[in-house]
């Protein structure tokens, strides 16, 4: 281990858990979701409160600084800091109780807030406060920034729902903040701990009526309920024992929102509510200018009770177009909206629901309040919720290096304000030249605003500061709050003074001082915070380590550009249960480095040479994406869409030309180049491959692991078959296709081959077979850009002028021929682009091709069997990142009583290659083993199940010994 600083040495001696001090998990926690970057000493992962204890002790005793991290999706910088960043997520992640009948829950500060209400919706109850990052922020990070959520109108903020909170202070101690009654207080102010110094001090603060006067008068007006600038003296006030008609005193509520910087969280109790009413309907109001959205938004919250209310402004709607995921979850999007109110009802029965949303449908119509207002109900609702959750992440989808930055981000005022307010702030900016992006929580008060700068301007920089500073005095006027939910941390600390006095903030001083008077405990974060235009994570460097790309990167202004595309706001890391496939890896280890995330973090770090002497390697580089499958789901399921597959490809080619490559990598890129030489050798070498004796010499001389069940050969080429039999076809009413005999099928898979064209034909099409010996998937995959490259400029020369919407080039296998769609236009050399990008609009899946077909009705049900038939399909990854699966569904619903479903499964963990080779083996199967493999073994054996891809059928065979179809073959089966 590469110890900088000899205390971690000791320390990882005595922990359960781990001590991490090399330079690439320093990097990878270097950052958060903010615009900030500090290289930490070290990561610590506790195991328990213990390892915790010592943690504090040993920070206490050599003066070294603790960052508390969850999900590390912090906006404010919360989570940066040059000390020693601990991170709970890892293992202090348990439920420890749940008590139905008094209705709270004791959890550890890492586990997950979308964990904890699915195991307490067991019992009917659930967490109020749910944020846009709930599959993955953890309630101590909750806790910490006192988040709120879309449905704040009626669930508040985490701080309301804090019961008590135990941890260690920085002296060591171990506490626990609980509601005191009266007695209790004065008991704790007379014990010689540092606990009872900081009662006394509490109570100094509240029974000194000029102070309590200081209090009232700066801080945010207490009708805003979003409000969490600096430490909330506030809320307080007036608890016994210092008014006798309050609520008993509880330090808990002074922990919510403090960051970090006054105790270690090790648990924390709180309460549970009953899970929301069955019925919802979501009205989606339509408007041409923000400006009406705001006055609509008074009229919702005043007069019509809803549950949330969340805007979405031009910019943000725009930037969905971007993604594959979020264009499609625009189905309810009328015209071309200046902003949408999302505003959602719920109730017990269909009938009063109803009644609600008619109700205020029927007054904004009356007062000209919007142009279109559709309602969505039933599981519609997650999609337009999905869409909204989004928003901080597509916003990272802006061109170029001006892009809506994390500044005024989350200020809060009394919801009649909003529109005064939101003028002010544009007539602000607009004295600069600069626009903003609007959106989030106005039922409350609150807009996340972001300003599009470009922080590796220098002039833009001045502006950084110069705007938070003019936005602080604006929120001040209407006495709102700077932050609503997502913290000080550097980002708001400096204007804290300005927010609530100079003498409220020397007070925040002091308690922050008897808390922790050696500033151990994430120092620089809401008081004493460093100027807030320092450390900046995004640097004028472009791609200095790279030079020239073999992808064409400029439409993301370069590589560094499409690296820096991640925002950091950790969509890759959630668990399995959260459903989708992003980031596989993530989900099998639970490793920082293995997400999108901690990737994106490195390969910036590296191309930016930002780490001075401790500057990341090439081994560091191949060691993040080792373990990357490249199954795109980053793609489509990251709002941002950073497509890590393609960046992994680019970055290996690179590392090859400057260290060459491994035997067993030339191997599994020019698999189609072997498979030629073997393939007449097939009689022979297939019961080879299915011999134990050549298991073991095929793992020493290509790293393939001896557990796995080889494909064998099939006993004739596709596309000889084809030669010899596939174009003999008279009538064809339907017109012709160019199918793509890819390199799988061609080989191993040619019976699935035979019945597409057999299929095809039956159905009145004629089939031309494409020249294209092969994709350069194997290649892409691998990083053999070069050789790739030449085999994308040979293809698109044979396919020149052949592909077209009357010819479309149809595929088999998914990862083959979505290689035309989405890596050929990127590879092609500039005077092919324009041609690659034309047959890519032309290239279809089978799946799609026949869905278009059965739309148009060309293709009819009555050349299919009336029989009924049961099936479950596994949608391969780049089906799911590049096209639609319901497609699959639709296409395998066809025959009249054919009822198909899609398995929820992830990815399978195979990934072409990467799970035959000995060192992913073990994870291959774990990731198979999350989702897909249960589904699989609950599935009937009377169910048929369906999936596309080559290596699907492997693994699927392989981690659950069932037999899956090709949908081909199935609507073949099916055919009368």
């Amino acid at each position: 281990m590469d110890d900088p600083y000899p205390p971690f040495g000791e320390l990882d001696n005595l922990l359960k858990g781990e001590v991490l001090t090399d330079i690439l998990s320093r990097t990878l926690y270097a950052t958060d979701a903010s615009v900030y970057k500090e290289l930490p000493m070290a990561v610590v992962l506790p195991r328990d409160a213990t390892d915790v204890s010592m943690i504090v002790r040993c920070a206490g005793k050599h003066n070294i600084p603790l960052i508390p991290r969850g999900a590390g999706t912090s906006l404010a910088g919360q989570v940066v800091g040059n000390g020693m960043v601990v991170d709970i997520s890892h293992h202090m992640n348990h439920i420890l109780e749940i008590n139905t009948d008094e209705k709270w829950v004791t959890v550890e500060p890492g586990v997950v807030l979308d964990d904890l209400n699915r195991k307490t919706a067991e019992y009917g109850l659930f967490f109020g406060p749910e944020t846009s990052t709930s599959n993955r922020c953890t309630l101590g990070g909750m806790v910490a920034n006192n988040s709120c959520g879309s449905h704040s109108i009626i669930y508040g903020s985490t701080r309301d729902h804090i019961i008590e909170v135990t941890g260690f202070l920085s002296n060591g101690e171990e506490v626990t903040f609980r509601p005191l009654q009266k007695w209790e207080f004065e008991k704790k102010c007379r014990e010689e701990t540092l606990e009872g110094e900081i009662y006394r001090l509490m109570r100094e603060i509240y029974t000194d009526n000029p102070v309590r006067k200081q209090i009232r008068k700066e801080y945010p007006h207490p009708d805003i309920k979003r409000r969490n600038s600096g430490y909330a003296l506030d809320l307080l006030l007036d608890t016994v024992p210092f008014n006798q008609d309050g609520e008993p005193f509880n330090l808990s509520k002074l922990i919510a929102g403090s960051e970090g910087t006054l105790l270690f969280i090790t648990s924390v109790k709180l309460s549970l509510v009953p899970v929301p009413p069955p019925h919802k309907i979501l009205l989606c109001a339509h408007f041409n200018n923000l400006q009406d959205a705001l006055t609509a938004n008074i009229e919702a919250v005043h007069h019509h009770a809803p549950d949330a209310i969340e805007l979405m402004d031009k910019n943000i709607l725009d930037l969905t177009l971007d993604n594959p995921l979020q264009r499609t979850n625009r189905f309810f999007i009328d015209g071309d909206p200046a902003a949408l109110l999302l505003i959602e009802f719920s109730d017990h029965s269909e009938e009063e629901v109803l009644h609600k949303a008619e109700n205020t449908l029927r007054v904004f119509k009356q007062k000209n309040m919007g142009y279109a207002w559709p309602m969505v109900s039933g599981n519609d609702i997650n999609r337009v919720w999905a869409l909204r959750k989004a928003g901080l992440g597509v916003l990272s989808n802006m061109k170029g290096d001006a892009r809506p930055v994390t500044l005024i981000e989350d200020t809060a005022v009394r919801v009649d304000d909003l529109p005064a307010y939101v003028e002010d702030i544009d007539r602000m900016l607009a004295g600069y030249g600069k626009k903003c992006v609007y959106h989030a929580h106005v039922g409350s008060g609150e807009l996340h605003i972001r300003p599009v700068l470009n922080l590796k301007n220098s002039e833009d920089i001045k502006l950084f500061r110069q705007i938070a500073e003019d936005t602080a005095k604006i929120v001040k006027k209407y006495r709102g709050a700077l932050s609503g939910e997502h913290g000080d941390g550097r980002l708001r600390g400096e204007f804290i003074p300005l927010m609530v006095g100079q003498e409220n903030y020397e007070l925040m001083k002091r308690v922050k001082n008897i808390f922790d008077p050696h500033e151990i405990f994430n120092p620089e974060k809401i008081t004493g915070t460093p100027p807030m235009d320092q450390a900046f994570r995004y640097q004028q460097v472009k791609d200095a380590k790279i030079g020239r790309t073999h992808f064409f990167w400029q439409e993301e202004a370069g590589l560094l550009g499409a690296v820096e595309r991640c925002s950091g706001s950790g969509d890759c890391v959630k668990s399995s249960l959260a459903g989708g496939t992003m980031c596989p890896s993530y989900m099998g280890t639970r490793n920082e480095q293995h997400s999108t995330r901690g990737r994106a973090n490195i390969l910036r770090a590296f191309l930016q040479g930002q780490n001075g002497a401790n500057s990341l390697t090439h081994h560091d580089i191949k060691e993040v994406l080792d373990l990357c499958l490249s199954c795109k789901a980053c793609k489509s399921e990251c709002p941002s869409s950073v497509d890590m597959a393609k960046l992994k490809a680019e970055f290996l080619q690179h590392i090859a030309d400057a260290e060459g490559v491994s035997f067993s990598s030339r191997i599994m890129a020019n698999l189609p180049m072997v498979n030629r030489f073997l393939f007449p050798w097939r009689r022979f070498v297939n019961p080879l491959l299915q011999s134990q004796w050549l298991k073991p010499r095929l793992n020493h001389f290509a790293g393939i692991s001896p557990n796995r069940t080889l494909p064998i050969f099939s006993g004739q080429r596709f596309d000889t078959w084809f030669k010899k039999k596939g174009g003999l076809i008279d009538d064809w009413p339907n017109g012709k296709v160019m199918l793509l005999a890819d390199e799988f099928t061609n080989f191993y898979d040619s019976e699935i081959g035979v019945k597409t064209v057999l299929l095809l034909h039956r159905l009145g099409y004629a089939v031309v077979l494409a020249p294209v010996r092969e994709t350069g998937r194997t290649q892409i995959s691998k990083g053999f850009l070069h050789k790739a490259k030449n085999i994308v400029r040979n293809n698109l020369s044979r396919l020149n002028g052949k592909v077209s919407d009357k010819m479309p080039l149809v595929g088999i296998e998914p990862a083959a021929i979505l290689t035309f769609r989405d890596e050929y236009p990127d590879l092609a050399p500039p005077e092919q682009r324009n041609l690659a990008r034309e047959i890519a609009r032309n290239t279809f899946s089978i799946e799609e091709f026949l869905h278009r077909e059965m739309q148009a009705g060309r293709v009819k049900r009555s050349s299919f069997t009336n029989e009924e038939r049961h099936i479950r399909f596994h949608a391969h990854c780049h089906q799911k990142a590049l096209m639609q699966t319901s497609v699959i569904g639709e296409v395998l619903s066809f025959p009249e009583n054919y009822r198909a479903e899609e398995i929820p499964s992830g990815c399978c963990g195979m990934a072409g290659g990467f799970g035959y080779e000995e060192k992913n083996h073990h994870l291959s199967l774990k990731i198979g083993e999350l989702t897909l493999f249960p589904e699989i073994r609950k599935t009937p054996k009377t169910t048929l199940l369906a999936t596309s891809g080559h290596s699907c059928r492997h693994q699927i065979k392989d981690g659950t010994a069932r037999d899956s179809l090709h949908p081909v073959e199935i609507l073949f089966i099916a055919l009368v």
